[in-house]
């Protein structure tokens, strides 16, 4: 009885809240979790497709002082990268809220390129940060079939529709076309990050090469504006009862049951292997 007689009050006082304006509120802020490799594919990876619908949920439920971007990634799709940390800003200049990011084990390369969609970035001392470059691996396999005696055969419409076929051998023509095509998603990059972080990069330093730091030399270079928590900081700016609404990707009924466990177990070796990269 008495816990049904708190919750009509309670309801009693949420709804009063609608029309009594001058009734104090607690502050909330919308968290966003962004964690993963950053990948196009539906399941495994943190793509636009996926994590999109919580963002939107984060600026557009009730009135949040804040959204704060929880951000753990080692980067991975360009493309991705920029979906996502642009309809973070199109959300935050349409509903005026500020964005803060929070860096746990990494924001590297395209986990770089999403903490600087925030306004603010803070960081633990000994996550690692940067890494603002573009990278293409692959491998060669041409010897090797040959030595086994196996013929490649590939017939294409377009010259360089085979370009950097692993089977057969590396052709310069086809290195200069895909270093093209690197340095121009590095200047997309570079000019994202100078556009976001502006005068606060240090000046007369190479900040692009692909080079990582950890927090307090990220903070030095203009990176990331100070090392901090996300609970300790967020409180001390909006008060000890402001109120956190989490967001984030729901797991599908299959996966959640194991009907994907071959394919998870890949997808947890790519991104092993992605942070390690790291040291991670």
């Amino acid at each position: 009885m008495a816990s049904l007689f708190a919750g009509m009050v309670h309801s009693t006082w949420e709804g009063m809240r609608k029309y009594l304006p001058f009734l104090a509120s607690r502050p909330t802020v919308s968290v966003v979790r962004l964690s993963g490799v950053i990948g196009g594919r539906t399941r495994g990876g943190l793509n636009d497709s996926g994590i999109g619908p919580a963002i939107d949920k984060a600026f557009n439920r009730g009135k949040p002082a804040a959204v704060v971007l929880e951000i753990s990634s080692p980067g991975g799709s360009p493309v991705q990268s920029s979906l996502i940390g642009a309809r973070i800003r199109r959300l935050a200049e349409e509903k005026n809220i500020p964005v803060i990011a929070f860096v746990e084990d990494v924001a590297a390369s395209g986990g770089y390129w999403l903490a600087a969609a925030a306004d603010e970035i803070y960081a633990d001392p000994s996550s690692v940060l940067g890494s603002i470059g573009v990278i293409s691996a692959s491998f060669g396999a041409d010897e090797l079939i040959q030595r086994h005696g196996v013929e490649r055969r590939v017939y294409t419409a377009g010259q360089s529709k085979s370009m950097l076929d692993p089977f057969r051998p590396e052709k310069p023509e086809d290195v200069a076309r895909l270093k093209q095509l690197l340095d121009d998603i590095h200047e997309n990059f570079i000019d994202h990050v100078k556009s976001r972080r502006g005068a606060k990069l240090a000046p007369d330093t190479d900040l692009f090469t692909g080079e990582v730091w950890l927090a307090k030399r990220a903070t030095e270079l203009g990176l990331i504006d100070g090392i901090g928590h996300l609970r300790p900081m967020i409180k001390q700016r909006f008060g000890d009862k402001v109120k956190f609404n989490r967001y984030g990707t729901k797991k599908g009924l299959l996966s959640r049951f194991g009907a994907q466990v071959i394919g998870d177990a890949v997808d947890s070796i790519e991104e092993r292997a992605a942070y390690a990269r790291f040291g991670l």
